[in-house]
């Protein structure tokens, strides 16, 4: 019952951060007239954002012991 227990107070953190991640102050530093490899850089940040949730929740979720 430990192991349910962590898992999902890790999945509740990761759910936060994605709250945070994808909330006004964040976004807002990357709505800028900016490029990176020719993709606006406030999209680049949304793709690399939900990247790395999903990421860090398939190694969350996919973890034994």
């Amino acid at each position: 019952m430990q192991k349910a227990n962590r898992r999902g107070a890790r999945l509740v953190g990761l759910f936060l951060l994605g709250c945070l991640l994808f909330n006004y102050p964040l976004l807002a530093l990357f709505n800028v007239r900016a490029t990176l490899f020719g993709v606006p850089l406030v999209y680049a940040y949304l793709f690399a954002a939900w990247a790395l949730l999903i990421a860090l929740v398939a190694i969350v979720v996919e973890r034994e012991g």
